[in-house]
């Protein structure tokens, strides 16, 4: 296993795909309450194209959790730490829910660093703060456990959740097993974010990808996205928040079609 250690907290990786050196990099930023595991039906058809850099969000997976709050600034600077310390000058980059609002940020931000972005069943702000500090509340009173079932609604349509239930419970696995610390500091980062007006400075090319019936992010916040930003296309598959394991073999197909424009 493989950490970068950073002055207030390490963050775990893995690298899979071309390790020649020539094909270009490709990093994934997850969604709150999971690991990098939540790419694994990514890696078969986008491992032989590119380097594939996915990591574990602070206090998430592997990543250690420093002390809550944290701010979208935080999530954002913990990826250009995670270039810099890998010598990696500039990436694709595709993040789903949080992920994807840390992928808007490092657009507004550091754009530079990245060339294409997909950002996934995101928005350009997601929830209110008074919805996450009603969900502070709840964890800290009842855990992660608590909302484990409301969340497998939330992130699976039924049919899916009957059909692929290992899937699911992999995904819930990661979600209760993620500390308080980290998902709490990820609420508060998700409650600070409000990036509407700013996202007008993404120059990258852009697609923004949505299921068509999540109820979390649903098409018409990733429409918003790519209405807004300077080279941006929305594209909406069947499925509801975990839209790259609902639909994985569109959303692969979807992203290769992209990256390789």
């Amino acid at each position: 296993m493989a950490y970068l250690d950073l002055p207030s907290h390490r963050l775990h990786y893995r690298i899979d795909g071309d390790q020649s050196g020539n094909a270009p990099w490709l990093l994934f930023c997850n969604s709150l309450g999971t690991d990098l595991s939540m790419w694994d039906a990514q890696i078969t058809d986008l491992s032989p194209h590119f380097r594939v850099l996915r990591y574990d969000r602070r206090g998430h997976g592997r990543s250690s959790a420093p002390p809550p709050p944290y701010a979208l600034s935080d999530l954002g600077q913990d990826v250009i730490a995670l270039l810099d310390g890998l010598e990696i000058e500039r990436a694709h980059f595709c993040g789903l829910s949080i992920g994807g609002l840390t992928g808007q940020w490092l657009g507004i931000h550091a754009g530079e660093r990245f060339d294409r972005m997909v950002l996934c069943a995101s928005a350009a702000r997601i929830g209110t703060p008074e919805s996450w500090a009603a969900r502070v509340d709840s964890v800290r009173a009842d855990g992660l456990a608590g909302l484990a079932a409301a969340t497998a609604e939330r992130w699976f349509s039924p049919q899916f959740a009957a059909s692929h239930p290992e899937a699911v419970d992999r995904i819930l696995g990661a979600f209760t097993a993620t500390s308080t610390d980290g998902y709490i500091g990820g609420c508060t980062a998700l409650a600070g974010a409000d990036l509407r007006e700013e996202i007008a400075a993404i120059a990258n090319p852009v697609l923004a990808v949505s299921g068509d019936s999540d109820p979390v992010c649903p098409p018409a916040d990733l429409e918003y996205i790519a209405a807004r930003v300077q080279r941006g296309r929305h594209l909406s598959l069947p499925g509801r928040h975990i839209v790259n394991i609902e639909s994985a073999k569109a959303f692969n197909a979807a992203l290769l079609a992209f990256l390789r424009a």
